[in-house]
C-alpha cells in the first residue's frame, strides 16, 4: 500500500479574464451540483448562486473574451498541422468542437437573459440580501414553489440550467485546453518562497502534498509570478527550509 499523502490543487489566474472565467466555472459547477432542489435551505442556496452568476456576467464582456479565445486556441491547433507525426483526426475534431461552441456561443441571446427574466428568480433575488428575507411569509410565492411536485420543480431547474448551456460548454472546452497546455514539473521552495517568470500564461495550477498543512499565497501577472507558503496553523505550523510541490504555468 502506498504511503504517498493525497495531494491538493490550488489555481491561481494571472489576469481578470481568467479571474472572471474561474469564478464562472465555480459557481456553474455549484449550480449542477445542486439541481434537485428538495428543501428550502437548498433552494436558497441554488438561488444565491443564481444571482452571484448574474452580478458576474454583468461586469466584463465574458461573451466577447470566450469567443476570441475559442478562436485563439483553433489558430493554435491549426498550427499543429505543419507538425510531422501529428494525429490530424484528432486535431480537426476538436476544430470542429471549438467552431461549434463558438456558433452556439454567437447565437445565444444575451447571456443570463433568462436567468434574469424569470418572476421566481427576480423575486428571491430581491430578498435574499435582507437578513432571514425568503421567509414563507416574504415569499409566499417560493413558499407555493417549494411545495409543488419535484418533477416540476425539476423541469424549472433544467430549463434555466439548459439556458446557461453555451456558455457552460464554451467555458468548459476553453479552460480544459488552456488547463493541458502546460505540463507539471516539480519544483523546490526555498524557506517557503519560490518565484518565476510567467511568459504571459494565463493561468497558474500548483499542486501540493497535505501532510504538511501548507497552503500558497500567490501574487502575480501575465510576466512574473511570486508563492509563498503559510502553515494553516498559523501560531505552531511549521514551514520546512526545503519544500517540493508541482507547478504548471498554463
Amino acid at each position: 500500500m502506498s504511503d504517498v499523502s493525497p495531494t491538493v490543487l490550488f489555481e491561481h489566474p494571472l489576469n481578470e479574464k481568467m479571474r472572471t472565467w474561474l469564478r464562472i466555472e465555480f459557481l456553474l459547477q455549484q449550480l449542477h451540483g445542486q439541481r434537485a432542489l428538495s428543501e428550502t435551505a437548498i433552494a436558497l442556496t441554488f438561488f444565491r448562486t443564481v444571482s452571484d452568476l448574474l452580478d458576474v456576467l454583468e461586469r466584463g464582456e465574458v461573451r466577447t473574451e470566450l469567443l476570441k479565445e475559442l478562436e485563439r486556441q483553433q489558430q493554435k491547433l491549426l498550427a499543429w498541422a505543419d507538425v510531422p507525426g501529428v494525429d490530424m483526426a484528432l486535431i480537426d475534431q476538436l476544430r470542429g468542437q471549438l467552431k461549434s461552441r463558438s456558433s452556439a456561443l454567437m447565437a445565444a441571446p444575451r447571456l443570463g437573459q433568462a436567468l434574469r427574466e424569470d418572476r421566481l428568480i427576480g423575486l428571491v433575488r430581491q430578498r435574499l440580501n435582507i437578513p432571514g428575507g425568503c421567509c414563507s411569509f416574504d415569499l409566499p410565492t417560493l413558499h407555493m414553489w417549494m411545495h409543488a411536485p419535484q418533477q416540476d420543480r425539476d423541469a424549472d431547474v433544467a430549463a434555466w440550467l439548459q439556458s446557461l448551456d453555451p456558455l457552460n460548454q464554451a467555458l468548459i472546452m476553453v479552460l480544459d485546453l488552456i488547463r493541458q497546455s502546460g505540463p507539471f514539473r516539480n519544483q523546490i521552495s526555498l524557506n517557503g518562497f519560490f518565484q518565476d517568470n510567467a511568459e504571459g500564461a494565463d493561468l497558474l495550477r500548483l499542486r501540493l502534498h497535505l501532510a504538511p498543512q501548507l497552503y500558497p499565497q500567490i501574487s502575480g501577472h501575465k510576466t512574473r509570478y511570486a508563492i509563498r507558503f503559510l502553515p494553516l496553523d498559523s501560531e505552531n505550523g511549521v514551514v520546512p527550509e526545503r519544500l517540493t510541490f508541482e507547478l504548471a504555468c498554463c
